[in-house]
């Protein structure tokens, strides 16, 4: 075997194997599933993307060379979670077509007029790696954008494509909507929490802020200083 012949002697360790689930929710601190969370079966696969728009600032400059790094300009990143379900639970259905509704006493899943902000939710993506660890993506504030498609075959499932594309908010504008964990087995990532003293003037959201809900920390939706609730940071535990 040549010198330059080799792979890295992590290689097992951070292979992906088989499909994943989708999840509505997932605490990579504690990395668990639970069968509530699933969305619902699926089956071909899943299918995770974050993909950037440039444009070259430098395009129409005369003499100019193209794809000068120092005019590149990284205009926005395109996230979206694509899969096949084989569920069509009312959940699964509402899901998938993104503004709706579900009616709690006829049943009925109706697609509405208009979007509300209700309809966003985070969704993850969990993955088994080879070495008893994890690969997680969040895709935030997902809202489906490729509609409801059922296709039925002859003594075959049903089938209904689904296609999430996670969004900006605008109390976090600065925060792209895909986030990615590699987890190794058995050390989940440990967190310490120390409380923040706010001025006044910061957007809780922004800071990425947590608070105490119960005996667990989630990130706040607050987008103004509470004066009545405690907020925290975050960090890494060696």
């Amino acid at each position: 075997m040549g010198q330059f012949t080799v792979i890295p002697q992590d290689t097992f360790d951070g292979l992906q194997l088989d499909v994943g689930v989708i999840l509505t929710s997932f605490d990579p601190t504690s990395p668990s599933v639970t069968d509530s969370a699933i969305v619902c079966a699926t089956t071909g696969g899943i299918n995770v993307s974050c993909v950037p728009t440039y444009s070259d600032l430098g395009e129409d400059v005369d003499n100019c060379p193209a794809n000068m790094k120092e005019l590149k300009h990284l205009d926005s990143w395109e996230c979206k979670m694509s899969f096949t379900s084989l569920g069509t639970s009312a959940e699964s259905i509402r899901l998938a077509l993104g503004a709706a509704d579900i009616n709690v006493s006829t049943g009925a899943i109706a697609p509405r007029k208009d979007l509300a902000q209700t309809d966003f939710s985070d969704i993850w993506w969990v993955g088994d790696r080879a070495d008893g660890g994890c690969v997680a993506v969040k895709l935030k504030n997902a809202l489906s954008t490729a509609g409801f498609t059922l296709q039925t075959t002859k003594a075959g499932k049903g089938q209904v494509s689904v296609e999430l594309t996670g969004h900006v908010s605008i109390n976090a504008q600065s925060v792209m909507p895909m986030e990615f964990y590699s987890i190794d087995p058995g050390e989940a990532v440990e967190y310490t929490y120390t409380a923040v003293e706010p001025v006044g003037t910061e957007n809780p959201v922004e800071e990425g802020w947590y608070v105490l809900v119960g005996d667990s920390y989630r990130l706040t939706s607050d987008t103004e200083v509470d004066d009545n609730v405690t907020y925290y940071e975050r960090t890494t535990t060696d």
